[in-house]
């Protein structure tokens, strides 16, 4: 615990220390890339080609585009254990013959941060002020406070069916964060298309803060995220009386990642995603996949009338001597199935 308090601490000040500077901020926008939906995630995350419902807004805009009804879906996870809170709900509607809005929030947050700025005494145990950190020789603990760390994100994605084998769309992302006192606002926008040239065949392509995305901090320091290249292509086969469809994803980002990503040449990096899926006649699936961060993932999904339930599993890799707490995930989605919200000219 002494450990994480002195990062805090170090963090906080790094953070008031730094005026007027863009930089581009490798891993800015990481909480953006946790994933949602119970579906997606146990596939590993490979769903750029294959997203069909309300989580289009977040997978790949352009799928958005493909449902025919009103939908609503609802996720919480607790990230790591109970270390990272992170909730997600989204609303989908169908417009005309051919277009779709929908609007996605995410929260992540992690509370109970300790802040011992305020708690810093030097060697003899005098008090020091928060501007004098570099003399701090241990610290007060009964004036140690709390803060959170928090993060929003609001997507708002318009859907268009082009013809009947190529959709397109786009988002404006709304960002905002906080930590402690400190507080940034940010907004980018994400482009996507899915494409299917033979029945059963889909390829899809997200590129996301295509424009670069800026997240200005009420410090003055200002953070670029990179744009983020996102492929897919996706295969459905019958098998068993259902449906078995494998897919694939590659993520190409230039934040220069090195070892940290699957494999890179320079600055470019190159992640994978696979998963697949048994789907048998729209009753319950099976899926599994592997992502970017190096889990197998694990899940499965039952479809009742006019609501459908996903969960996904995921682990990290063990150490010898301790590992990071599973991870389980529970998603809802709710389709308004009436002919009344059917989308016109279906």
């Amino acid at each position: 615990m002494k450990k994480i308090i002195l990062v805090v601490f170090f963090l906080l000040c790094s953070i008031t220390s730094i005026h007027s500077q863009t930089v581009i901020g490798k891993y800015a926008g990481e909480f953006l890339a946790i994933g949602v939906g119970g579906r997606a995630l146990a596939m590993g995350s490979a769903q750029t080609a294959i997203v069909n419902d309300v989580t289009s807004g977040y997978w790949n805009p352009a799928g958005l585009a493909r449902i025919n009804y009103p939908q609503v879906a609802l996720m919480h996870e607790e990230h790591f254990g109970n270390l990272v809170n992170y909730n997600y709900g989204a609303v989908a509607i169908p417009y005309g013959k051919d277009m779709s809005f929908g609007l996605s929030i995410m929260r992540s947050s992690i509370d109970g941060i300790p802040d011992s700025r305020d708690a810093g005494l030097d060697i003899n145990g005098v008090p020091l002020s928060r501007d004098q950190y570099q003399n701090f020789s241990r610290l007060d603990y009964s004036k140690i406070t709390e803060f959170s760390n928090t993060d929003w994100a609001m997507y708002l994605t318009f859907a268009k069916r082009y013809s009947d084998d190529f959709y397109w769309g786009a988002n404006v992302k709304l960002i905002s964060r906080s930590l402690a006192e400190y507080s940034a606002f940010g907004i980018g926008f994400d482009i996507g298309a899915v494409y299917m040239p033979m029945e059963n065949l889909y390829l899809g392509a997200n590129i996301q803060d295509v424009t670069t995305t800026l997240i200005a901090w009420s410090t003055g320091r200002n953070e670029l995220i990179s744009p983020t290249a996102k492929v897919g292509a996706a295969y459905a086969l019958q098998f068993l009386g259902g449906r078995i469809m494998p897919a694939v994803d590659f993520d190409l980002r230039f934040e220069n990642r090195k070892t940290a990503s699957t494999f890179n040449i320079g600055p470019v990096s190159f992640d994978a995603h696979a998963g697949f899926e048994f789907n048998y006649k729209n009753i319950f699936a099976v899926r599994a996949g592997y992502n970017d961060v190096k889990q197998f993932t694990v899940g499965a999904g039952i479809y009742l009338p006019k609501l459908q339930i996903d969960y996904s599993f995921a682990r990290f890799s063990q150490s010898e001597t301790e590992r990071l707490p599973d991870t389980h995930r529970i998603s809802l989605i709710l389709t308004l199935e009436q002919p009344k919200f059917m989308r016109d000219g279906m």
